[in-house]
C-alpha cells in the first residue's frame, strides 16, 4: 500500500500543530519546517480547512492551529478522506478492463488486504503518532519555538 504525497502532506501538517499546540503557525513555517514545498501545502491547508481538521485566521497575524483535539482525529478516517483512489490494482477501479476478473482471487486478497491496513489505521488518533514523551524532540526537529 502506498500513500500519495498529499496525505503525507496532510499528516506532517497535522503533527506539525498538534506538536506546537494552540500557537497559529504558517504555510512558509510548515514548509520550511520539513523542506517541502509551500505551494504543495497550501491545496493541502485549504482542504484540511474545509474537512474542519485546522482553523485559518486570515491577516497579518494569521495562522493556522487544529480545530479539534489531537486525540479526535483518527488515522484512519484522516487517510480515507485524503487519498482519492485506494484502487491497488485495476480490478477494484470503475475503470476495469482485465479479462480475468470473473475468475481470479486477487481481487478479495488486495481487498482483505487493504481493509486490514485501514483497520490498524483506525486504531491511531494524531495524539499517538505526538507521543508526549516524544514532544520534545519532535518540536527540535521541526525546529519550533
Amino acid at each position: 500500500m502506498h500513500i500519495t504525497r498529499y496525505t503525507d502532506y496532510s499528516l506532517r501538517v497535522l503533527i506539525y500543530l498538534a506538536a506546537q499546540g494552540d500557537r497559529l503557525a504558517t504555510i512558509q513555517e510548515i514548509a520550511d519546517s520539513y523542506d517541502i514545498s509551500k505551494n504543495h501545502l497550501m491545496k493541502v491547508v485549504h482542504q484540511l480547512n474545509k474537512k474542519g481538521y485546522i482553523e485559518t485566521i486570515r491577516g497579518k497575524k494569521g495562522g493556522m492551529r487544529l480545530h479539534m483535539a489531537p486525540s479526535d482525529i483518527n488515522v484512519g478516517i484522516l487517510v480515507r478522506e485524503t487519498e482519492q483512489d485506494l484502487s491497488i490494482v485495476e480490478c477494484f477501479s470503475s475503470k476495469n478492463a482485465c479479462k480475468i476478473t470473473p475468475v481470479c482471487g486477487l481481487k478479495s486478497m488486495f481487498g482483505e488486504a487493504l481493509n486490514a491496513f485501514l483497520e490498524v489505521l483506525d486504531k491511531y488518533t494524531l495524539a499517538d503518532i505526538i507521543q508526549d514523551q516524544h514532544r520534545p524532540q519532535l518540536l527540535r526537529l521541526l525546529q519550533i519555538a
